[in-house]
């Protein structure tokens, strides 16, 4: 028996709009929560409007019954079908989009949400992605929105953050001496840079908020890496020596096991040793235009190693045994460099003569004085992250101590 108007839920009227000018939309906003079985009245004027309907109808699995009013308007009784409501019937549900303070997000993220926002209901049957990372516990830190907000808010332009034009001459030793350093700063923003930009690729969309940290991360090493080329031919210089030891350093970096290690060597380690390196370098640098780049890259530095520490903080919680397998990381690395020199000779004078302001006995004593100041500086931070990261104040010691003389 043909469906009569009367036996339907809904009844919507689309007028002159044809289904290929939009109409179906309407058609579907009227479906949405009807059940299988249940009946959607269509009244149209367009031409041939019910053929395009017929056709996707078949698609869709839905019946459909036309017939024509004595004015010529062309009613259609469409039956919703059970395909159409069982096709979300095995669809996956991806947790809460927004997290509540202290709320985790889900603790493995299937291959099959893809790319869809944290949320949303991912249809049965969409393909699986590749992402290295979807394990949570492995990537995730509690402050991470936070450290993103704050990141987020305190992006600066290099070209108007930094005063480039400001007046200073300084004599050419001095400024050979910082134009190495923003060498060797280069190279290791350059590790910094392509670290967590590797990892980036791999987390999974559902732990949006560590994507997010990383990105900026990187968006911070490119500036870095950009304002301090640009120091370097403001007076028409070109980058000068980068050593295979500094190289090597570098490359363990890349070749750190997992993201934890790499948290532990680039973040908790290596940056936060460059926080007292830059701030170093503001406190003794020789000109405006330097100090204010290292106190600007200092500031971005300091939040890479909140987001390190809280990420290592979050995991030995959950999994204390992890403690070994970062310690391992640093022996390991540590062993690796072992036949490197280290710190070169050219970086570490460069220091010396910004900190001693001069090529004088009196003035590189004083220069020599302050770097190793900086090296113990350096240490006791290492130390005191990794106590409390929960490692024992020997075993701490022990490990800072052995963190690469290339500071990185």
């Amino acid at each position: 028996m043909t469906p009569t108007a009367t036996s339907c839920v809904r009844t919507i009227d689309i007028e002159s709009l044809g289904l290929d000018e939009g109409a179906l939309l309407l058609v579907r906003q009227a479906l949405s929560g009807l059940p299988a079985g249940a009946r959607l009245l269509v009244r149209g004027r367009a031409p041939h409007w019910t053929l395009h309907l017929e056709a996707w109808c078949r698609q869709q699995g839905h019946e459909l019954s036309t017939h024509t009013l004595p004015d010529g308007t062309l009613e259609a009784v469409l039956t919703r079908g059970a395909w159409a409501e069982g096709r979300w019937h095995d669809a996956m549900a991806t947790g809460r989009s927004q997290l509540a303070s202290g709320e985790l997000p889900l603790a493995e993220a299937d291959p099959a949400w893809g790319l869809a926002a944290r949320g949303a209901t991912v249809e049965a049957g969409s393909p699986a992605f590749g992402f290295g990372l979807r394990v949570r516990d492995e990537i995730w830190a509690g402050t991470a929105a936070e450290i993103y907000r704050q990141a987020a808010a305190g992006q600066w332009d290099p070209q108007t953050a930094v005063d480039w034009d400001a007046p200073f001459e300084l004599p050419p030793p001095i400024e050979a001496a910082v134009v190495q350093v923003m060498t060797y700063l280069i190279e290791n923003e350059n590790a910094a840079l392509v670290v967590p930009a590797r990892h980036l690729g791999q987390v999974h969309p559902h732990y949006r908020e560590v994507q997010q940290v990383l990105a900026l991360q990187c968006a911070d090493e490119a500036r870095h890496i950009e304002v301090f080329t640009r120091r370097i031919g403001l007076r028409g210089h070109q980058p000068m020596r980068s050593t295979a030891g500094g190289q090597a350093s570098l490359l363990t970096l890349l070749q750190a096991p997992d993201f934890s290690c790499t948290a532990l060597l680039l973040s908790v380690l290596g940056e936060g040793t460059f926080v007292n390196l830059l701030n170093f370098l503001h406190e003794y640098a020789p000109d405006p235009v330097t100090r204010q780049i290292c106190r600007l890259a200092a500031r971005d530095e300091a939040r890479h190693v909140a987001f390190g520490m809280a990420h290592l903080e979050h995991r030995i919680a959950v999994e204390p045994d992890v403690l070994p397998r970062l310690q391992n990381a640093v022996e390991q690395r540590h062993e690796a460099l072992a036949p490197t020199a280290g710190l070169n000779e050219e970086v570490f004078d460069a220091l010396v003569l910004l900190a001693g302001g001069a090529l004088t006995p009196e003035a590189v004593r004083r220069g020599h004085a302050a770097v190793q100041q900086l090296k113990q500086e350096m240490a006791a931070g290492r130390k005191a992250r990794l106590q409390r990261l929960g490692f024992d104040p020997a075993l701490a010691q022990r490990l800072a101590d052995m963190h690469t003389r290339n500071f990185m």
